[in-house]
């Protein structure tokens, strides 16, 4: 591939809600996406949860997060925080009571 091939690649970007922080530098991840049924043709919502890698331990459930693939850091951790999309309601509160 030339340069110019490689710097048109996009990177994979999915966007999920967080929706565990109980780990140190993990984040819990639910991702939906919605699947046309085979036979009857309704859209149904699906989801997956994926671990993802948050170093400054910046996220907080609730959060609406852009997530990336990366290297595997553990068994089942192979994504990483990209970006903070939208803060949950009770983080701005909790943020400017600490």
């Amino acid at each position: 591939m030339s340069e110019t091939e490689l710097n048109e690649h996009k990177e994979r970007l999915l966007t999920g809600r967080v929706v565990s922080t109980a780990m140190e530098k993990t984040v819990a991840v639910r991702v939906e996406r919605l699947v046309k049924h085979p036979v009857y043709g309704k859209y149904i919502r699906r989801s997956t949860k994926m671990l993802a890698h948050d170093e400054g331990s910046e996220c907080r459930v609730g959060d609406t997060v852009n997530i990336t693939p990366c290297r595997p850091m553990s068994k089942r951790k192979s994504w990483r925080i990209a970006a903070v999309v939208e803060r949950a309601a009770g983080a701005a509160d909790a943020a400017a009571e600490a």
